[in-house]
């Protein structure tokens, strides 16, 4: 399988198309990204944000959300590892515009308000964020048409979005949990009928 079909299989296993961002990082050769490495890229103040916007896209439901399945230092991770630094400043400007959201319309750190209070800032988000790729997307189209290279433009929260998305499913609580998890598959079946409220098979 090459890396194409990879990058594929992972939008089909989390039900969507991944950012540009995201498909160049897994379609680009494995180049250092930047200088920043590790755990340096963010503070751990910038962590814990990382952690509860993590949590608030996939939360504690009826199976455990991307907290319990530790997504949030799984997305420091990749971010510091893998993506380019374009990339990186982007989403650290992104965690800073956040946290500044946060303390002018809760008084606080994004990290310690409420549970709905962050559901109301991440929903805000990510409004925004369909308009703007939805814009970037019309001009991908008018470039194609004029043979030009499309421009990748970084976007924070489709980054985390996709990141949150790509950790929690291919954790051990995401794959057994949130999904249907056979250890020890049987025969084939191509085609199997779900029941109402059944999780799909993994």
């Amino acid at each position: 399988m090459n890396r194409r079909h990879a990058v594929k299989n992972i939008a089909f296993l989390m039900g969507g198309a991944l950012s540009a961002t995201t498909i160049g990082v897994f379609l680009d050769s494995c180049n250092p990204p930047s200088d920043k490495k590790g755990a340096s890229l963010f503070s751990s103040e910038q962590d814990l944000v990382i952690t509860e916007l993590a949590d608030t896209i996939i939360p504690t439901t009826k199976t455990p959300g991307a907290k319990a399945a530790g997504v949030g230092p799984f997305i420091s991770m990749m971010m510091a590892e893998c993506y380019p630094k374009d990339a990186q400043d982007v989403f650290v400007k992104g965690l800073d515009d956040l946290e500044a959201r946060s303390k002018k319309e809760f008084n606080n750190s994004f990290a310690k308000i409420s549970a709905e209070e962050r559901k109301q800032l991440v929903g805000k988000l990510r409004d925004e964020t369909i308009e703007t790729l939805k814009k970037d997307n019309e001009q991908a189209e008018k470039d194609k048409a004029a043979n030009k290279e499309p421009k990748k433009n970084p976007n924070f929260f489709a980054m985390a979005r996709d990141l949150t998305l790509l950790g929690y499913f291919t954790s051990e609580i995401g794959a057994t949990k949130a999904y249907e998890y056979v250890e020890i598959p049987g025969r084939y079946d191509g085609c199997v009928d779900l029941k109402p409220g059944q999780r799909v098979y993994v």
